[in-house]
C-alpha cells in the first residue's frame, strides 16, 4: 500500500499537476471545498428551507396559504428529520460538490492570478484593501457565472422534500434528471435562471471571504508575532465567514426565491419577473428583514465552511509543498 509521503510525491510529479500551478491549485481547492461542503450541507440547505417561507408559491388549491413556517434553524434541522428523514439533510449534495469543483477552483485560481500577476502583492505578503476587494468580487462573480447551473439544481433539489410534504407532485428524482428535466423545458438558457443575483451574492461572499481572510491573515502576520498556522488560519476564516454572511445574505435570499420559483412552459418564472421584481415583492409583502430570513443559518453554515475549507485548504497546499495562500 502507498504511504501518504508517497502519494504526496506522485501528486507532485506529475508535470501538469504542479502544486503552484494554475491546474494544482485548481484541484487542492476542489478538495478543500468537497470536504467543507460534506461537513456544512445540512445547515446549507436549512438555509434554502429558512429562505423561501413567506412565498406566495406556499398555497394550498382554495389559495389559503399553508402553515409551513419553521421556528428558527434547530427546529427547522429537527422538523427535517422527523418528517423526511435524517439523510434528507444531504438531499442535493451531488449537484452542490459539482458547483463547488467548479465554482471553488475557478474563484480560488482566479483571484490568486488577479492578485499575484495583475496587481502584485507587497514585498512583506500584505495587499491594498480596494485591490483585494476588485479581485475577490471578480473571481467569486466568475466562478459562480460558471457553476450556475449546478447551484439551480442543488436549490431544487434542496426543496424537493417540503414540496411532497405540502401535496405538490415530485418535480425531480436525481440531479442528473433535474439537468434534464430544466433543459427540456427551457432550453440551455435555462440552465442559468436566477444568474444574476446568483453572481451578485457570489460577488460578496467573495468580497467576504476572500477579502476579509487574505486582508486578516497577512495583517496578522505583519503586525504580531503569530506564525503562519492553523490559529492564524482559524482567526482569519472566523471574520471572513461573518463578513461574508453579513453582505450575502440578501442576495442568498432573492437567488434562492427566483431559482426556486415555477416556471411556465416556455421557462419564465410565475411569481417574478426577475431579481428586481423579487426583491420589490419581499419587501413589499414581508418587510425589509425578511431580506435577512436565513440569516443565523447562513453565518452558522459559513463559519464553520469557511473554517473548515481554509484549515483544509492550507494544510493541503503545506503538504504537498505549495505556498501558503
Amino acid at each position: 500500500m502507498a504511504t501518504q509521503g508517497s502519494k504526496i510525491h506522485n501528486l507532485r510529479s506529475k508535470s501538469w499537476l504542479q502544486p503552484d500551478s494554475p491546474a494544482g491549485k485548481y484541484v487542492l481547492s476542489s478538495c478543500a471545498a468537497t470536504i467543507a461542503e460534506l461537513v456544512t450541507f445540512p445547515l446549507d440547505l436549512t438555509k434554502t428551507r429558512l429562505q423561501t417561507q413567506g412565498e406566495a408559491a406556499a398555497l394550498t388549491n382554495n389559495g389559503t396559504p399553508q402553515n409551513t413556517a419553521y421556528r428558527g434553524m434547530v427546529r427547522t434541522a429537527i422538523g427535517v428529520v422527523e418528517e423526511e428523514g435524517l439523510f434528507k439533510l444531504w438531499q442535493g449534495i451531488t449537484p452542490a460538490i459539482y458547483r463547488h469543483i467548479v465554482y471553488t477552483g475557478v474563484r480560488m485560481g482566479s483571484y490568486e492570478y488577479i492578485r499575484d500577476n495583475v496587481f502584485g502583492k507587497r514585498e512583506d505578503g500584505t495587499f491594498e484593501v480596494w485591490k483585494a476587494v476588485l479581485c475577490g468580487m471578480t473571481a467569486g462573480g466568475l466562478g459562480q457565472f460558471i457553476a450556475s447551473p449546478a447551484d439551480l439544481v442543488k436549490v431544487q433539489m434542496q426543496m424537493e422534500g417540503r414540496r411532497r410534504l405540502e401535496g405538490k407532485p415530485p418535480r425531480i428524482k436525481s440531479a442528473g434528471k433535474a439537468f434534464r428535466l430544466i433543459l427540456k423545458q427551457g432550453g440551455v438558457r435555462a440552465l442559468w435562471k436566477g444568474w444574476v443575483p446568483n453572481v451578485q451574492r457570489a460577488a460578496l461572499v467573495n468580497l467576504g471571504d476572500l477579502t476579509t481572510y487574505d486582508s486578516v491573515k497577512h495583517r496578522i502576520l505583519k503586525h504580531t508575532s503569530l506564525k503562519d498556522n492553523w490559529v492564524v488560519h482559524s482567526m482569519s476564516s472566523g471574520c471572513a465567514g461573518l463578513v461574508a454572511a453579513s453582505m450575502s445574505t440578501p442576495a442568498d435570499v432573492i437567488k434562492t426565491r427566483v431559482m426556486n420559483q415555477p416556471t411556465d412552459k416556455h421557462g419564465r418564472g410565475l411569481l417574478y419577473k426577475n431579481s428586481i421584481d423579487c426583491l420589490l415583492q419581499a419587501v413589499k409583502k414581508e418587510g425589509f428583514f425578511s431580506l435577512y430570513k436565513g440569516f443565523l443559518p447562513t453565518w452558522a453554515r459559513m463559519a464553520p465552511w469557511s473554517l473548515t475549507f481554509w484549515l483544509s485548504y492550507e494544510e493541503i497546499r503545506s503538504l504537498v509543498g505549495a505556498r501558503s495562500f
